[in-house]
């Protein structure tokens, strides 16, 4: 199966190593069999969202964001379409907040989002630091990362942690985090995302194969990720208690 990807601003928007979700995706799907494609759009540079199998963005600093914004507007409607027939996508970071309906940052400026969803994100002076141990509705397993976040985001009716035991979620300490809706995912967990945490790639490798109508091949297993969640689930699971 050849398999196309696309990775937005990888320049601008590139903190916490968030482009190893792409990195760690790409192998996982080679490993499967699958011939990968990653197209990478920069500011101003055109692209064709309709054969995409995936779309990226990673994390920026809220400056970066706006940026990215001013540019990722126009991508907007095709964006929301992609998204309505199943096409996957993660946004991580500040780049989740361009889904929304709006982002106002710490001076009090309202920026416009692509209204993929209607949650609005609103930026302060206080920022986000901790690490992050929950849950989600797509797997049984737990989801860890990490979290440096000035944002705290409202109207979110579909998040991608429907809880979190230890950390930040959306609108502050504990409560759910992120943002879920078909195959669109989007999280301030930083680590990267997919790296730490092996079954969130599967998902993410099974939402791909499902909208191609394809069989989903043995999912690959690296042992140092599997290994690196395990202990990484281990000691936060402690600091719950």
């Amino acid at each position: 199966m050849e398999v196309k990807l696309i990775h937005f601003y990888p320049d601008l928007m590139n903190l916490y190593g968030s482009y190893a979700n792409l990195s760690v995706l790409r192998r996982a799907l080679e490993t499967m069999g699958s011939t990968v494609t990653v197209e990478t759009v920069q500011p101003g540079q055109d692209v064709d969202l309709a054969d995409a199998d995936f779309l990226f963005m990673g994390a920026g600093t809220e400056r970066a964001q706006k940026a990215a914004l001013a540019d990722f507007l126009r991508f907007g409607e095709s964006v929301r379409a992609a998204a309505a027939d199943g096409c996957a996508m993660l946004f991580c970071g500040t780049a989740m907040e361009l889904l929304g309906k709006t982002i106002t940052d710490a001076e009090g400026r309202t920026y416009e989002g692509i209204g993929l969803a209607s949650f609005i994100s609103v930026q302060g002076k206080k920022r986000f630091v901790e690490d992050v141990y929950g849950h989600t509705a797509l797997y049984d397993a737990p989801v860890v990362g990490f979290m440096n976040k000035c944002s705290l985001l409202s109207g979110v009716e579909t998040p991608l942690l429907t809880a979190v035991d230890l950390g930040f979620g959306n609108e502050g300490k504990g409560g759910a985090e992120g943002f879920l809706r078909n195959n669109v995912m989007g999280s301030h967990l930083t680590g990267p995302l997919l790296a730490k945490n092996p079954r969130m790639l599967d998902a993410v490798l099974a939402a791909i194969y499902a909208r191609r109508g394809e069989p989903l091949p043995p999912l690959p297993r690296d042992a140092y990720a599997e290994a690196g969640f395990s202990v990484t689930t281990e000691q936060l699971k402690q600091r719950c208690k």
